[in-house]
């Protein structure tokens, strides 16, 4: 029941902070057609878009995020310990129990987004909601691709990855 628990919890905080992203950048988002845009600005937010659809939203999220997330919360699901179900989504996106590699490639790519989004806020009409539209597609991909990517785990029984787990949780199997 436990194992359930935190599956859940980390399946729905998981998409759920994605989706909170999406609909809040949205808004911004849209307020692109709120401004004059000559074809410059159409241009680079169709290039903007498409370049990250593929690099966030397929390679970023459905070829690797989305499917060690489910591979951890399956992980999860069959060993539960209470304080990693408490903390679910934080567990399945890596930032804690996980191996060393995985927190420090997590905790750098959380850093990196507080970077863009410092130089995001800080860009003058329409390039901020060009650079926001990019995002909002990137980030609605992964939160379809983990929805589908957690189902096919669900089915499975297992992850398909690698949950990339500390070295102490192999011994204990």
């Amino acid at each position: 029941m436990l194992g359930r628990i935190g599956f859940i919890w980390g399946s729905i905080g998981v998409i759920g902070l994605l989706m909170a992203s999406v609909v809040r950048l949205s808004t911004i988002a849209l307020e692109f057609f709120l401004y004059p845009a000559d074809i410059w600005h159409w241009l680079a937010l169709l290039t903007w878009v498409i370049f990250m659809a593929y690099s966030e939203g397929y390679n970023g999220f459905q070829k690797a995020f989305s499917p060690r997330v489910a591979a951890r919360l399956i992980w999860l699901q069959q060993n539960p310990k209470f304080w990693l179900v408490a903390l679910a989504p934080l567990y399945a996106m890596g930032f804690i129990y996980a191996s060393k590699k995985r927190i420090i490639v997590s905790y750098s790519i959380l850093i990196m987004v507080l970077l863009f989004v410092t130089i995001a806020v800080n860009l003058p009409q329409p390039w901020r909601p060009i650079m926001d539209a990019g995002v909002v597609v990137g980030l609605f991909w992964g939160a379809i691709a983990t929805g589908w990517h957690i189902l096919v785990a669900m089915d499975a029984g297992t992850g398909l990855v690698n949950p990339e787990l500390p070295k102490s949780s192999y011994r204990h199997l």
